[in-house]
């Protein structure tokens, strides 16, 4: 019986070879190149912030995205207002009610002149195949997937026979109008992102920044557009069946999107492009934008190949590092999957055991929406907690309990914490797509800002200090701390201080699961 077993597997195991070495992405060394039209500055966007760039010379001007709404009213405003380019860049780019408003208004800024061109990580990209092909039969408009998967074959297959290709993303989250302006952070597109559903919501953080780094940006996008990782829509799906387009496929699509955008669902956003402050700033050019020094880091679009011997120190986090080590008082960390590793972890302790204050908020095990990344987590926490981190964990139940009521990091009332963010002696702050974990690390893209100001950096942390307990439960070590431990979760509802010994909130079938998890060597995955 083990014999025809075994020889069952290894039939299995030849056919699914055979099978990966036939599956192959088409040639796309044809692909044309482009770049960056000019620096913007005849365009509207351009004449408005000359004379605050002026004043400001080799500084960037930031204004923090906290609220869902405000968020998606800053796309549409660049989108409208945009007169020359458009370059949009995400990981994940729904085709729900958010994402449908933003491509009808992509739509509509190429039919003005705008060029657009639009760069999605492919992990979800095959769901929008149509629309993509679509939209790029505008002669304004082109669309290219990253490290895409081939079309026609199973995906889930590609995921065995190809794993080291497939399970590197491009994470990098960016979208800029006409060099000049553009918004950096956590968000992805789709609902969720934008308090767009009552039922599922992300609280994250983006920052709308003008000046300095803009153009840095723009050349990290020009990067990775003509890197050779990224394939032209029509290359991938040319030849494939049932991707062919009937006659006025543009025209229905717009038709499409224009209906829906006047439907009551989107009644709240068409009025908060309209009347909300942010967007009356936006239009009249007068955004309070903070001015200070800000530098962008990011990841190399070759991070997937890795060909330089010292591709280490290409790495986004390889230049984010040196800010962190010269902390001197307090580190404050907001990462919704903290996954820090042995270096990691290490290096945090060093910190403390410099007099440094360390402080993590990261989702706790029931409000985590990727429960695997938990274990790579818990593997730590005990360390992190003798050499003196302060630790919290998102309460699941204050989250649902308090609703519209909770405005601290927007949209937790609704789901799982996903701001990526770091305060460094309440004057630096990193804000990009970076979750501080090994996915982050070593396998996706990521790009971010780090910029100097004590006045948005303090406020982040004072917000910090005056939520942390309605928000989280502060996880110690008990007992006998310099052998195991015992873990509790300390937090206040309803006014009242309760105490856990176990994952709160967590079922015991998600508990045992995570811990069962922890026996499997898959931190450098997660």
């Amino acid at each position: 019986m083990i014999f025809y077993l075994f020889i069952f597997l290894t039939l299995c195991g030849v056919v699914l070879l055979i099978w990966g070495l036939m599956v192959r992405l088409p040639d796309n060394s044809q692909r044309d190149t482009s770049t960056v039209l000019g620096d913007g500055t005849s365009s509207a966007f351009g004449k408005a912030f000359a004379p605050l760039l002026a004043q400001n010379p080799d500084k960037s001007g930031l204004l923090m995205l906290e609220d869902g709404l405000d968020a998606f009213v800053a796309r549409i405003a660049l989108v409208r207002q945009a007169q020359i380019s458009l370059d949009v860049q995400y990981y994940m780019f729904r085709h729900d009610l958010v994402g449908r408003l933003l491509i009808k208004e992509l739509l509509d800024a190429a039919d003005r002149g705008v060029r657009v061109r639009l760069l999605i990580d492919d992990i979800y990209g095959e769901d929008g195949d149509y629309i993509w092909a679509t939209m790029v039969t505008h002669p304004n408009i082109s669309v290219r997937l990253y490290n895409p998967f081939v079309r026609g074959y199973v995906k889930a297959l590609q995921f065995i026979t190809d794993l080291m290709r497939i399970n590197h993303r491009m994470h990098s989250k960016t979208f800029t109008a006409d060099n000049q302006i553009t918004i950096l952070g956590g968000r992805n597109i789709g609902d969720e992102y934008f308090d767009a559903t009552s039922e599922l919501a992300f609280a994250d953080l983006d920052a709308l920044v003008i000046g300095a780094v803009v153009p840095t940006v723009s050349k990290q996008f020009d990067e990775y557009w003509n890197n050779r990782h990224s394939y032209p829509v029509t290359t991938l799906i040319a030849g494939v069946a049932g991707k062919e387009l009937p006659v006025g496929a543009l025209a229905a699509l717009q038709a499409e999107l224009e209906a829906k955008s006047k439907s009551r669902d989107t009644e709240a956003y068409r009025n908060a492009v309209s009347t909300s402050p942010l967007a009356i700033a936006l239009r009249e050019k007068t955004v309070a934008f903070s001015f200070s020094e800000a530098d962008i880091i990011h990841d190399s679009a070759e991070k997937l190949t890795r060909i330089r011997k010292t591709w280490q120190d290409d790495l986004m986090f390889a230049k984010l590092a040196p800010y962190i080590r010269q902390a001197k008082t307090d580190l404050t960390l907001i990462s919704p999957y903290f996954v820090p590793g042995h270096k990691g972890a290490d290096a945090i302790c060093k910190l403390c055991a410099n007099g440094v204050r360390v402080r993590i908020l990261t989702n706790s095990l029931s409000s985590n929406d990727v429960a695997a990344v938990h274990t790579g987590y818990i593997r730590h926490r005990k360390q992190l907690l003798r050499c003196g981190v302060e630790i919290y964990e998102l309460n699941e139940k204050i989250k649902k309990d308090q609703g519209a009521r909770f405005k601290w990091l927007r949209g937790l009332e609704k789901s799982s914490l996903h701001a990526k963010t770091l305060v460094i002696d309440k004057r630096v702050m990193y804000v990009g797509s970076f979750n501080f974990d090994q996915r982050s690390l070593n396998l996706n893209t990521e790009i971010g800002i780090v910029f100097e100001d004590a006045e948005i950096a303090g406020h982040a942390v004072e917000l910090f200090d005056e939520n942390i307990s309605m928000a989280a439960f502060r996880v110690e070590l008990v007992g006998d701390t310099n052998r195991n431990g015992k873990l509790r979760w300390t937090g206040v509802e309803d006014g009242e201080t309760v105490v856990f010994y176990k994952e709160p909130y967590a079922s015991l079938f998600r508990r045992v699961s995570t811990q069962l998890m922890r026996l499997l060597p898959i931190d450098s995955f997660l």
